[in-house]
């Protein structure tokens, strides 16, 4: 049935009925037409042996009484009784002259049979041979008896044999065929609510489960289909839990390495400015020359406490809990536009009450958007950038939820994650928080990054809070 890939099942098993209910019905013409030629053939021997024997008869009674053989053949005495439309008796004497013969009337017009049906027959029965059998006269043979049928008449007695089989097929396949068809449609009405508990946990609704069925072989799928969905969520939630701890571990890192990077590395970079301004004040009384070396060394000395002063906001950004994340947010887009010098211009949009949004929610948030934007700078070449939180309905019966939004017009490929967390654990971090997270780059050139995360499903999280900022090296 690969004719019909995308075929109904309904319909495949509809049809395949059909076909052998077909094929049975073929096998039953098939069985009156070989009967049919079979009888037709055996009354033909039968008649020949009678009327054999019957001239057989008369040639006695003539040889008895003296008879004039001039009224020999008398085929006439045996026609009327064994005479139907179409059939012909014919004597045949010893040097093959056909003596008499006597044909039955002709058939009735309405009779026919079609002409595709009359050469399928002829070419699959041969119903013109003739059925010979000798005449012989004390013990010598002296002619033959021949009898056969019209073809055409022997066409139209099959196909009224068949005809009546064919009248039955056509009604009653097409009839089968409706009936199989609403049986099967009752019948597996259930895949229906088996199609749709699959969708809903292709959609990541885990809590989707299947009802009870009165056929085994579905109630064996929904029992495998509900264990299934149950180990999923399981899993699922253990991979969460899993995920969280092991971003914790790494925030836990990142903040020694702030900590080690501020106390002694810049500690380090303190004393250097410290050494060139009191090596510059000597060389300015005792060497001139060497003036520039020291500013020289003096700037790169800023230079590296500034990037280093950068990389430990983003390795320990402010407390939002404090700050509130709008403040932070804002913060955010205001040094990426310090630091951009027009390059890039950074925008920011936000929609609704964010600031009373729950504490390790926010800092979350905040790490999702200093990741997102940092990989859009790095990687996407763009000229403009723009972030969109939205929190939806926070007071609801559901909760609500919150939408960030992070989009540019750089370049219309896919970028790398970069070698921190990127987009890897930017969707790891989403779907820890219970929400869906998406990327995509549009034809015309830029990408979109989209996460929605429920404000109710991540109340409850303890160990989501302890979490630190992570940001893209």
């Amino acid at each position: 049935m690969q004719m019909f890939p995308g075929s109904d099942l309904k319909l495949r098993l509809t049809l395949r009925v059909i076909a052998a209910s077909a094929f049975c019905f073929a096998a039953i013409s098939a069985f009156f037409l070989v009967d049919g030629d079979r009888s037709v053939h055996a009354r033909l021997d039968m008649i020949a042996s009678i009327t054999a024997r019957t001239l057989e008869l008369q040639q006695n009674k003539m040889q008895w009484i003296n008879q004039p053989r001039s009224s020999f053949p008398d085929l006439q005495e045996i026609a009327g009784s064994v005479m139907t439309p179409g059939l012909c008796i014919a004597y045949r004497d010893q040097s093959g002259a056909m003596v008499q013969r006597v044909c039955g009337g002709p058939r009735g017009e309405a009779a026919d049979a079609p002409y595709a049906f009359a050469i399928f027959h002829r070419k699959l029965f041969d119903p013109g041979r003739e059925t010979v059998r000798p005449v012989f006269s004390r013990g010598s043979r002296v002619g033959d008896v021949v009898v056969s049928v019209d073809p055409a008449t022997l066409a139209s007695e099959a196909w009224q044999s068949a005809g009546r089989v064919m009248a039955a097929l056509a009604l009653a396949l097409p009839l089968l065929g409706a009936l199989v068809y609403m049986a099967l449609a009752r019948a597996l009405r259930p895949t229906g609510l088996i199609r749709n508990g699959l969708e809903r946990i292709a959609t990541g609704d885990l809590a989707a489960r299947l009802p009870p069925f009165d056929l085994a072989e579905l109630s064996a799928i929904r029992d495998v289909f509900n264990h299934l969905a149950e180990r999923l969520g399981t899993t699922l939630a253990e991979r969460n839990e899993l995920t969280r701890r092991l971003i914790a571990l790494q925030d836990d890192e990142r903040m020694h390495l702030a900590r080690e990077l501020h106390d002694e590395f810049g500690q380090s970079l303190a004393a250097i400015r410290a050494l060139a301004a009191s090596a510059r004040q000597g060389a300015a009384q005792n060497c001139p020359a060497i003036l520039p070396e020291c500013d020289g060394v003096a700037r790169t000395a800023a230079e590296m406490m500034e990037r280093l002063r950068g990389a430990l906001f983003r390795l320990r950004p402010p407390d939002v809990e404090q700050l509130g994340l709008t403040a932070s947010l804002e913060g955010l887009i205001a040094g990426w536009n310090s630091r951009s010098r027009g390059q890039t211009r950074f925008e920011i949009s936000l929609s609704g009450i964010c600031d009373t949004l729950p504490a390790e929610l926010a800092a979350n948030l905040y790490r999702i958007a200093q990741e997102a934007i940092t990989n859009a700078a790095k990687h996407a070449g763009a000229s403009r950038i723009s972030l969109a939180i939205a929190v939806r309905d926070p007071q609801g019966d559901s909760g609500g939820d919150i939408e960030l939004i992070v989009e540019d017009d750089g370049q219309a490929c896919d970028r790398p994650a970069g070698s921190g967390m990127g987009l890897l654990g930017m969707r790891e971090r989403v779907a820890a928080l219970g929400g869906k997270f998406s990327f995509a780059t549009r034809q015309g050139g830029g990408s979109g990054l989209r996460a929605v995360i429920p404000i109710v499903g991540t109340m409850d999280r303890p160990d989501v809070g302890s979490m630190v900022t992570e940001h893209a090296a």
